[in-house]
C-alpha cells in the first residue's frame, strides 16, 4: 500500500500536446498579430467581464502572452491570469506560469506544501483551453492598442 501511496504522477505526453496545439490554433484565431510585442488585445464578453491578452516578448521561434480575466463586478483575487508561451514552430501554446505559480513542473508529489495537484500543469493548459474557447464562443468586440 505504501508503494501506491509513493508513486509518482506521470504525465501523458500526448494528452498535453493535443491540448497545446488546440491552445496554439485557438490563440491564432483570437489573436490577428501575435509576433509583435506591446501590443494588448481586449475582448469584451459583455458589460461586466473583458479579457485581456498582452503580449510580452517576441523573438523568431516563440511568443510569450499574458491572459487576464477583469470583471467589474469586483474579485480582484478571483482574477485568472496565466502567462503563456507560443511555439511557432512547433505550433503548441503552453502555460509557464498561472495564478503567482512562477514555474510550473511536468508534475508534482501529492500533497505537498503548496497543495498544487499531482498534474497542476496539464490541468491549467486545460484550463487555457476551456478559457480560449468561452473567449472565441462570446467575443463581441477586439479592441487592439500598442503599448509605448
Amino acid at each position: 500500500m505504501s508503494n501506491v501511496l509513493s508513486r509518482k504522477y506521470v504525465p501523458k505526453l500526448a494528452n498535453m500536446h493535443q491540448v497545446c496545439e488546440l491552445n496554439y490554433g485557438w490563440l491564432l484565431r483570437l489573436l490577428p498579430d501575435c509576433d509583435t510585442a506591446d501590443l494588448h488585445y481586449q475582448f469584451e464578453v459583455n458589460d461586466t467581464l473583458q479579457y485581456t491578452i498582452k503580449i510580452i516578448e517576441c523573438s523568431r521561434y516563440t511568443s510569450t502572452l499574458e491572459m487576464s480575466q477583469r470583471s467589474v463586478a469586483g474579485f480582484e483575487f478571483l482574477r485568472p491570469v496565466v502567462q503563456v508561451r507560443l511555439y511557432h514552430d512547433a505550433q503548441m501554446a503552453e502555460v509557464t506560469s498561472a495564478q503567482n505559480i512562477g514555474s510550473l513542473k511536468p508534475s508534482y508529489r501529492y500533497p505537498n506544501i503548496k497543495m498544487y495537484q499531482k498534474n497542476e500543469k496539464e490541468m491549467v493548459n486545460q484550463f487555457l483551453a476551456e478559457w480560449l474557447e468561452f473567449c472565441i464562443s462570446q467575443n463581441k468586440q477586439v479592441v487592439t492598442y500598442q503599448v509605448d
